[in-house]
């Protein structure tokens, strides 16, 4: 069943019986088997029977609905028949009921049996494959949707982050080619934890998670080999714990074992107090088991200890199971890595059942069978229950082969006899957590003649097999049959529902039939096996049994790799073999992820997942089918009642396995009774069960017992030279088509790792899906090298510099070890003769110079490991060179750092000659505490204002990203920036995509800052901050148009905003602003409201969003009854803005003409502080800024773009080297500012030559429309003396000179970064850092591992530590600096600060 392009859901066999025999018997007997639930559009089969026909009679099948009704069979005969008709099934919207209408007539004999069934659209079926289960921060994920149908559907796809904030979308994304391929770039600080790819189809939603983690892959994978479930009673337990390397060689090494019984948590024990453990620690000592070994040749450690350890005390106030775990220390590198392991307690000691026992019994005869004990010689009794009495029958004992046989006479016994046996005096549950054995029982049946009104203890059983059926083999499938009481005769057909019919001559009363089924793709994963038989009492017997089968598809896909092994860089060809013209994914990731990040692979079992339904084994109770309630007299019995041994009747066969069966023949018992004129109702105790046994038992009419038990415990070319450089986690990633011939051969380049490449490949085409199995390619050398370095020094240090080789040859190789030899540093070897020595099979040796590095800047360190010829024997053998890479050269950087901290100083010019040369000169001198030879300067020249801040948009400030304030500067800016190359069309696809990546990274960076309201918090954390939710809102508003950020954000920013605005329009206050340089700033009410109303209007809100147009009104209101005192130099400015963007003209002119007097000139330079004595140059650029965007945003005259430019002259003074300014919120504003003007002033004309005089030479610069965004640096031969600048032309130029500075002093902060570079050879310990991190008044984050920024309470002093490790050794180690700074004025740095 089911339709092109989708698997078979269900597959049953139903296999038919019946006995032809001289006794006559009422009727033509029918049966009609269909499935109870139907595929919409599928084509499904049913099959119908005819027998005992006593004249020619015609069968109808029709299935009706309310629209339509469809006649599918409509057949007369005289003799017996048995048909499978093949439909196809009608279509339907969703889901719908229909009758499925049986009528047979004839002159003398009219039937008819009406069922329900269902017909259901099953949707089609979508998965998501990701390269690998695990990123880091700033790793791309790659992804792909495949939807199991004959073509993909356009889809809607989402990435959602840990928060469930939504990241990415892509819209009606459709891929014609089957495979939808797309990929989604983390950002570098994406927060850890799971995300989501959610696929959305209709209302279907279909979601793959993934990890972000900052992890170290695993070199080698750690295993525990021991027992899921051990019995209580044995007395010795055996684990073994093997480590193996990513290349399948073992591991040397120590392991730590333990294995523990744990204390049960909900058992009350008392905790004691100690000093170690303040916190309390169990009273009763948990039982642990503890041992420490070195792994063999195998890379395996054996233990064996003993269940007695674990038994010794109180079992009440323990688990039932053994925590097992191991730590592995790989020999003389130190890195460990651990496995857990949890066993079972079982207190089962034992299983006894019954063997070669016989289910049906003459009157008076012997019943003759056995008892296993599987091997255990013992006494054990024979027990026989009657209404829950057991009584005794005999003592066994079993023989060496753990089998006791038994003979019992029967002349006493009346009905079934129903026996258990034990190895205890009296029959009975054991009390809880006691060893025992674990008993099966086994029914006896009487045989009596089978009439309608008696039970019949006839039965069929289908054998089940243990394995899952082969696919594309053939299978014997035995039905074993019992028939008692019946007359003689035999049966002659057999009938396998939709595949054979065969005739068959057997015994009557007892014995096996068997077939031969081929399994096929479309029968997997499951096929149902129904056998069922009229007897000639009319009485129908049934059973069924369930057969998994190889999870196999249609289409048989592989793949190949040649060589199947490889040296790291050698070439190699992957053959992909499928259908013609099919389409395949392929991947290949190193096995450390997966050791990393274990059962995250796809699978045959997660595509057989997918499938709506595999196996039946219900109605739905929408389509059960009614029964009128059946008369009953005394002495009958319901017919079919289960037999003993729990077979069940015929209906509930069929039901079971969801089948419907139309029939004139009694296969149900029904669902209520008619005794005397009342109904009883079926419930699980029986019918009416107390009413029956007061006003039925006395006529003899049989009541059901039952009882529950008590859950127990229970070609070989390889390259000379390996040089080592490429080491990706993911190695393949594509989708290859196959073409005509269906195999396609792939030339690749294997990586550099050492280690094994897990494959997986799929292949869609229009006969099916297929999945290849999985193939591994080893990427390995005879020998290899590793190096051990830190990750920087500082110059003048000196360093251990390790090299150790490996030999996995079983043969002596003769190793020449070479550092290659640099400029850049010296090496002084520290291992005597030992650089050209023997290395035996399976040895390792280490070798070591001390290094000095001489310059600064990244060092490339490579060292040369060579197998060479030799005279020389090793060990008595002879050395052999190895034919493939038998040269192995590893290249790492080494950072050479400067002694002190680098800062730059930076000079700016923003020169128009228009016509007539200008010309600037200045004198640069150094600070006397400047390290002999890290000095440097540069000149850069630009032909436009924003183009050191577009080559920049990373790095406008080079401090850490540590808190939602600090991550704007990444986002903001760029916005601007893009509006103004866009707006002058500049805008290259080049230039947008790298925008355009850092402001999808810094928005997802962001959202680590939003709570559940939709507010943002400096720190993630406390109440939200007002200032910095509009700061955002105004910024993910702008960037819609550059990236896709989701509305429901924005939205619930809005509203929480909103929330937090006053009575009389203004806005309060909500979490504390950090730069304290605003004095009187964003701290107040007044200039608090209008920086949220200035957020309100750049979104267009105040005329087009009806929702805030009343705040908004309001919020002016407010802000229009302060401009009475204008004191405050940047809430006037900011004022001036906000009532320029409202169009209030008048109030606008009022403030301008106020900071118009208050503004400090200076030559061409024009700008703002807050106090005539104010010092801090963020503040005065974020003013100078708004009063610029308050000049430039009300349609501006020339006048007005006149006195602009003076206030652009002085903003560009103040940039840094990067493109920004001091910090955050002066960045994003004068940048923001400095957009607009270049936007109105741009011109597509003009050009100009620069020229550079120093001390030594002279530079040159040419500025043109061509190249106004290109940044032209080049390095000044002298860092000191005087300079002069001229500038001839017609175009703007932006000119820098940077050079080295040192800072000063400060007091006072609100925050500070502390800024603590590691001495060489030593990491943060990562517990350490965690707890700085976690300190209550302490917020941040790990910068490049070198940085901590932290905020804290005014007036609050504060301690703070911080352990360091030091992985290597280095000599003449420097001292490291600890530097402490202002945020929000990072060009003082603070020797000593209380905050």
């Amino acid at each position: 069943m089911g339709r092109p392009g989708i698997q078979m859901w269900t597959w049953k066999l139903c296999v038919l019986s019946w006995m032809c025999v001289g006794q006559a018997v009422a009727g033509p007997q029918y049966m009609v088997a269909i499935p109870a639930i139907l595929e919409s559009g599928a084509e499904t089969k049913f099959c119908a029977s005819l027998l005992q026909p006593s004249e020619t009679l015609e069968m109808s099948v029709t299935l009706m609905s309310q629209e339509k009704n469809t006649i599918l069979l409509k057949k007369s005969s005289s003799k017996e028949f048995h048909t499978c008709t093949e439909f196809k099934v009608p279509l339907v919207q969703d889901e719908m009921v229909q009758n499925f209408v049986v009528e047979v007539r004839g002159n003398t004999f009219y039937s008819k049996e009406v069922r329900k069934v269902k017909i259901k659209v099953y949707r089609p079926m979508t998965f998501i494959q990701t390269e690998k289960p695990i990123y880091l921060p700033g790793q791309t994920v790659h992804f792909r949707v495949i939807t199991l149908d004959t073509k993909l559907r356009p889809v809607n796809q989402l990435v959602s982050d840990s928060n469930s904030n939504r990241i990415g979308q892509w819209l009606n994304e459709t891929s014609n080619s089957k495979i939808l391929q797309l990929s989604y770039a983390l950002n570098s600080e994406a927060r850890e934890g799971a995300y989501q790819v959610t696929v959305s189809i209709g209302l279907d939603k279909i979601q793959h998670s993934f990890k972000v983690e900052k992890y170290v892959l695993p070199k080698f994978d750690l295993q525990i080999n021991a027992s899921d479930e051990v019995s209580i009673n044995r007395e010795e337990i055996k684990a073994e714990v093997c480590a193996t390397y990513t290349y399948g060689q073992p591991v040397p090494g120590s392991v730590d074992f333990k294995v523990c019984r744990p204390l049960d948590a909900y058992v009350g024990i008392p905790l004691v107090i100690t000093r170690e453990h303040p916190e309390g620690i169990p009273e009763i000592p948990m039982p642990c088991y503890k041992e420490t070994k070195q792994t063999d040749k195998r890379g395996c450690a054996t233990f064996i200890f003993t269940m007695s350890t674990f038994t010794k005390i109180d079992q009440k106030v323990l688990r039932d199971v053994l925590q097992l775990s191991a730590n592995m220390e790989e020999e003389g590198t130190g890195i460990s890595r651990s496995q857990e392991k949890t066993t079972v307690i079982s207190y089962v000691v034992g299983k006894l059942s019954f063997t070669d026992t016989p289910k049906i019994y003459n009157k008076g005869s012997n019943v003759e069978g056995k008892v296993s004990a599987f091997g255990l010689h013992f006494n054990v009794i024979l027990y026989t229950v009657q209404l829950k009495q057991s009584r005794w029958l005999q003592n066994l004992t079993t023989d060496s082969d753990g089998v006791a046989t038994f003979s019992l006479s029967t002349a006493d016994f009346k009905g079934d006899i129903h026996l258990q046996v034990s190895d205890t005096p009296t029959l009975g549950y054991p009390p809880y957590r006691t060893p025992y054995y674990d008993s099966k029982d086994h029914t006896v049946s009487l045989a009596t003649l089978s009439s309608p009104d008696t039970k019949t203890v006839s039965f069929l059983d289908v054998k089940k097999k243990d394995e899952p059926l082969s696919c594309d083999k053939e299978e014997d499938i035995s039905i074993q049959y019992t028939v008692v009481g019946e007359a003689q005769g035999f049966m002659d057909h057999l009938l396998i529902y939709g595949v054979m019919s065969v005739i068959v001559h057997v015994s009557v009363n007892e014995g096996k039939v068997s077939f031969k089924l081929t399994v096929s793709p479309d029968m997997a994963p499951d096929v149902q096996v129904v056998a069922y038989a009229i007897l000639p009492s009319e009485t129908v017997i049934a059973n069924s049994a369930d057969f998994s089968t190889e999870k196999c598809f249609s289409q048989k896909v592989s793949l190949e790799f040649c060589p199947t092994s490889a040296v790291p860089g050698e070439e190699t060809v992957m053959q992909v073999t499928a259908q013609p013209e099919s389409l395949c994914g392929v991947s290949a990731v190193d096995q450390s992820v997966l050791i990393k990040e274990p059962g995250k692979t796809l699978d045959a079992d997660k595509i057989f997942q997918l499938l709506p339904v595999t196996k039946l084994s219900y109605i739905p109770y929408d389509i059960e089918d009614s029964v009128e309630c059946l008369p009953v007299r005394p002495k009958r019995d319901v017919l079919p009642y289960p037999n003993g041994d729990g077979t069940a009747d015929a209906y509930t066969v069929f039901q079971n396995v969801g089948m419907k069966m139309a029939t004139n023949l009694d296969i149900r018992e029904p669902s209520c009774l008619k005794y005397k004129g009342r109904e009883y109702y079926q419930g699980h105790r029986g019918y009416g069960y107390y009413a029956i046994r007061k006003e039925v038992m006395a006529a003899g009419f049989p009541v059901p017992e039952g009882a529950g038990a008590p859950n127990m415990p229970s070609p070989d070319i390889s390259p000379l030279v390996t040089v080592r450089t490429f080491f990706p986690e993911t190695w393949i990633w594509d989708l290859v088509e196959v073409g005509e011939s269906g195999t396609k051969d792939v030339s690749l380049t294997v990586p550099d790792t050492i280690t094994t490449w897990e494959t997986e490949a799929f292949c869609l085409s229009p006969q099916g899906f297929g999945l290849a199995p999985r193939k591994n390619i080893t990427v390995f050398q005879p020998f290899f090298l590793e190096l051990s370095l830190p990750y920087s020094i500082i110059r003048g240090e000196h360093f251990e510099l390790k090299a150790t080789t490996f030999n996995y040859l079983t043969s002596c190789i003769m190793v020449t070890v070479t550092p290659t030899p640099s400029l850049d540093y010296t090496l002084t070897p520290l291992s005597g003769d030992q650089y050209t020595s023997c290395l035996c099979g399976s040895e390792r040796k280490t070798l070591s110079w001390t290094m000095a590095p001489s310059v600064l800047g990244v060092v490339n360190v490579s060292v040369t490991a060579e197998a060479v010829t030799s005279q020389i024997s090793c060990d008595n053998e002879i050395v052999s060179v190895p034919e493939r890479g038998r040269i192995d050269v590893v290249t790492r950087p080494l950072i050479v750092k400067a002694e002190g901290t680098e800062m730059t100083k930076t000079y700016n010019w923003l020169l128009c000659p228009k016509g007539k040369a200008l010309t600037e000169e200045m004198d640069i001198q150094l600070p006397e505490n400047v390290i002999d030879g890290s000095a440097r300067a540069s000149v850069s020249v630009l032909g436009d204002i924003l183009g050191r801040a577009l080559k920049n948009l990373d790095g406008l400030l080079q401090m850490p990203y540590g808190c939602g304030e600090q991550n704007m500067a990444l986002l903001a800016p760029n916005i601007y920036i893009l509006e103004y190359l866009r707006n002058t069309q500049q805008l290259t696809p080049a230039i947008r995509e790298k925008a355009t990546n850092f402001l999808t990274s810094g928005y997802q960076r962001q959202l680590n800052y939003k709570d559940k309201d939709g507010a943002y918090s400096t720190f993630g954390a406390g109440p939200g901050n007002t200032w910095l939710t509009a700061f955002v809102l105004r910024s993910f508003s702008k960037a819609q148009s550059f990236i896709y950020i989701d509305p429901a954000n924005i939205e619930a920013s809005v509203t929480w905003l909103k929330s937090k605005q006053r009575k009389n329009g203004c806005f309060e206050q909500s979490g504390k602003l950090f730069n304290n340089r605003m004095k009187g700033g964003v701290s107040d009410e007044v200039t608090l409201s209008a920086y949220i109303t200035a957020a309100f209007l750049e979104m267009n809100m105040y005329i087009d969003g009806p929702a805030v147009h009343g705040p908004v009104i309001a919020s002016l209101s407010c802000l229009k009854e302060s401009i009475s005192d204008l004191s405050n130099t940047y809430t006037t400015a900011l004022l001036a803005y906000v009532f320029t963007l409202a169009r209030d003209m008048e109030t606008r002119a009022h403030l301008l003409k106020h900071l118009d007097a208050v503004g400090l000139q200076e030559g061409g330079f024009l700008h703002w502080s807050q106090t005539a004595t104010e010092t801090s140059a963020s503040l005065s650029v974020e003013i100078s800024s708004y009063v610029l965007l308050a000049k430039l945003s009300a349609s501006p005259t020339v006048e007005d773009l006149g006195y602009a430019s003076r206030i652009v002259r002085w903003l560009t003074s103040q940039q840094n080297y990067y493109g920004g300014f001091s910090s955050t919120q002066d960045t994003v504003v004068a940048l923001q500012a400095l957009a607009l003007y270049s936007t109105l002033v741009f011109s597509l004309k003009g050009s100009s030559t620069v020229t550079v005089q120093s001390p030594s030479g002279q530079l040159m610069f040419d500025v043109n429309q061509n190249n106004k965004l290109l940044y032209q640096e080049k390095q000044l031969q002298d860092v000191t003396g005087k300079y002069s600048l001229e500038v001839k032309g017609t175009a703007c130029a932006a000119i820098q000179v940077s050079g080295l500075i040192y800072s000063g002093k400060e007091s006072s902060t609100n925050m500070v970064i502390l800024d603590i570079k590691m001495l060489s050879g030593f990491v943060p310990d990562p517990e350490s850092l965690n707890m700085v991190s976690d300190y209550s008044n302490f917020k941040g984050t790990i910068c490049n591992i070198s940085t901590l920024k932290c905020q804290k309470q005014p007036y609050l002093c504060i301690n703070h530590s911080l352990k360091l490790i030091q992985e290597h050794q280095v000599e003449n180690l420097k001292p490291a600096v600890v530097k402490i700074y202002d945020y929000y004025q990072p060009k003082t740095c603070l020797t000593q600060l209380c905050c």
